[in-house]
């Protein structure tokens, strides 16, 4: 049975990573080298000016409608929510979306049957129906597939691999699109077009990561399986007033919006417009391959060398350091003329910063949520981790009007070649896919410069904080009945570490050992196993991992907090087991954390446990207060007032 559930989680890994791989390189298909079909593709040079006015249509067209779409994004993730089925609330999305969304693609990548000549205004229609529908289905799937996470597993470490996982496949799946998009246009292409093919070619390479993409949902369909669970539950539905309520009042993460918002459509703007350099500038379409391989390659590296860059340096200073090698990597860009050589080296410099920025700003998005909860009471976790992929989107729709607009401008449609281009148009060009995206980056890093505070030190702080109070709200949540059964009923209090006992005002936590904190005691641990000293509800976790707060089923509140100074190790060495909301029966394991990790960061490793409501207990008397202890060893036995 072990190995059978072995075997489930594998295969489950497996295909939320090709979704996530069939995922990104359908969105890189649509927000990158679609738009290179309708520029030059989709109309021919005996088109002249209606199909240059046809392309500028088109492209606004996708400009407005990816707007919109934005505007609904928040909606599709409450239908998602309260989605019921007998596959989840994930599931159905992903496969239906998948489908919808790879149907329109195949059909998107084709001139409908002449019908943009014949009859355009008809044509623009279709185009228009089509193409929301798409991207509305693809938001579905979207929000779908990066929500079901934590509904694959309650484990956290079953996550973090899924994720993980995922992250690599997503990885692959952006950058294999760079590397297949001209030899598979190029193998199924009538007239070689001086290496950009033909519309032949083109429909091919759209029907091919279509098809892919649909394979990909299908196999979370068929291999995924969400565990449901009354913690997953809908209670309350989020409306575009909360939205904008929770975005508003967090100026950390309006910062940031901001800063990325510029940011992302910068580059989405030149890693758009690459593609017609190596057509248009470079006149070598193929070479675009080799661009590619390296991006893959430098996009799993540069996942990979994150956390110990992050903590040799801090992620400021990675954020900074990665934008000047992006203006490196732009100017070098800018001047590297017909180099090939040059080309890849710059456009590498150009990339190699992306993923590492891109990690830097999930970091301080995922940290602004205990930002807004200390500051505002509320968890906004759902709302908050929504902000970037709304933005990426944004980014994405400004890219497609920004490339289409400068292909018109610079004379790069409707069959033309690199010879065609003039030095006007090659001007125009540049300064589209160097200055403006230039100008973007440079205004978001002065506002990250100035105005996003928000680092390490300070979300530590912030963490700190909301240990102290993190019962607050919960002294009135007991129910009056839980109360009468509290006042004839104990609860047995375990140890919940062996190690050896020692008095809480000894510990180098001045905190802790004020008592401000509440009565307690501490233990030196003997080994890294964190077990619950009762049955009861797991109330408060922390990204850190490093703490825990349950209240007892009779209404007890125990904080175990596992070391001094293990909140700046970002969960490094801790493993959590379990979920807030999570009920948990007495000696259940909660955390796992690796001392050798947390010495060697410099920091001490004795676990805290303490009471938080000592006031509504008869007598708090602990015993043994020194000695060699055991987990599941009796501490005290406490009872509620009456």
């Amino acid at each position: 049975m072990e190995n059978e559930t072995k075997s489930q989680k594998m295969k489950s890994r497996l295909a939320y990573s090709f979704r996530a791989f069939g995922h990104d390189a359908f969105f890189t298909t649509l927000s990158t080298y679609f738009i290179m079909f309708v520029t030059s593709q989709l109309f021919t040079k005996s088109d002249g000016a209606q199909g240059a006015r046809m392309i500028g249509i088109i492209t606004m067209i996708i400009f407005i409608l990816r707007f919109v779409e934005l505007a609904i994004d928040p909606l599709i993730g409450n239908a998602i929510d309260n989605t019921q089925s007998r596959w989840g609330h994930f599931k159905p999305w992903i496969v239906v979306g998948g489908t919808v969304g790879s149907v329109v693609l195949a059909i998107l990548f084709t001139n409908m049957g002449g019908l943009n000549t014949a009859n355009p205004i008809l044509y623009l229609i279709i185009f228009a129906i089509l193409y929301i529908t798409m991207d509305v289905f693809y938001s579905f799937k979207d929000v779908g597939f990066w929500s079901m996470i934590p509904a694959i597993s309650f484990d956290s470490v079953e996550r973090e691999k899924t994720a993980t996982y995922a992250r690599v496949g997503s990885t692959l799946g952006a950058n294999i699109v760079a590397i297949v998009v001209m030899p598979l246009v190029g193998l199924f292409s009538v007239e070689s077009n001086h290496g950009q093919g033909d519309a032949r070619g083109w429909f091919a390479f759209g029907l091919i990561i279509a098809l892919v993409s649909w394979i990909s949902a299908l196999a979370v369909g068929l291999w995924t399986r969400e565990n449901d669970s009354q913690l997953r539950k809908n209670k309350e539905k989020t409306t575009m007033r909360d939205v904008f309520k929770v975005l508003g009042r967090n100026d950390q993460l309006m910062w940031l919006s901001l800063m990325y918002g510029l940011y992302t459509s910068g580059i989405a703007i030149t890693n758009a417009l690459e593609f017609y350099y190596f057509t248009y500038i470079l006149g070598k379409p193929k070479e675009f391959t080799y661009l590619g391989f390296i991006n893959a390659v430098i996009g799993i590296i540069a996942v990979v060398a994150f956390p110990p860059l992050a903590k040799k340096f801090s992620r400021r200073k990675v954020f900074f350091l990665s934008i000047i090698v992006m203006l490196v990597g732009m100017a070098l860009f800018t001047v590297a003329g017909q180099s090939l050589a040059l080309v890849l080296i710059a456009a590498g410099l150009f990339y190699v910063p992306q993923p590492l920025i891109f990690l830097v700003v999930l970091m301080i998005l995922s940290d602004s949520v205990e930002y807004g909860q200390l500051k505002f009471g509320n968890r906004d976790e759902s709302l908050t981790l929504s902000v970037r992929p709304l933005l990426d989107k944004m980014g994405g729709a400004i890219a497609n009007g920004i490339v289409g607009l400068t292909a018109v401008m610079a004379g790069m449609t409707a069959g033309a070649t690199a010879s065609d281009v003039t030095g006007h148009g090659q001007l125009v060009f540049k300064l589209m896919m160097f200055g403006l995206p230039t100008l973007m980056v440079l205004a978001g890093t002065y506002i990250f410069f100035k105005k996003v505070t928000l680092d390490e030190t300070e979300h530590a702080e912030i963490v700190k904080q909301l240990e102290q109070t993190w019962h607050e709200h919960l002294d009135s949540g007991v129910a009056p009945a839980d109360l009468q059964a509290a006042s004839v009923a104990t609860t047995d209090f375990l140890v919940p570490v062996s190690g050896t006992l020692q008095p809480l005002d000894q510990v180098n936590e001045r905190t802790f050992a004020s008592g401000q904190m509440g009565p307690g005691f501490a233990i030196k641990p003997a080994d890294g196993e964190v077990h619950a000293p009762f049955s009861g509800t797991v109330e408060a976790t922390f990204p850190t991992r490093h703490a825990i707060g349950l209240r007892s089923d009779n209404g007890i509140l125990a904080l175990i907090h596992v070391g001094i100074g293990t909140i700046m190790m970002d969960g490094t060495g801790f493993v959590q087991y379990v979920n807030r909301g999570d009920h948990v029966e007495a000696g259940q394991e909660l955390i796992e954390f690796w001392a050798p990790a947390i010495q060697q960061a410099g920091h001490d490793d004795t676990v805290m446990v303490v009471i938080a409501n000592p006031e509504k207990l008869t007598d708090l008397t602990f015993d043994p207060t020194s000695g060699e202890v055991v987990h599941g060893d009796q501490i005290a036995q406490l009872r509620l007032k009456d």
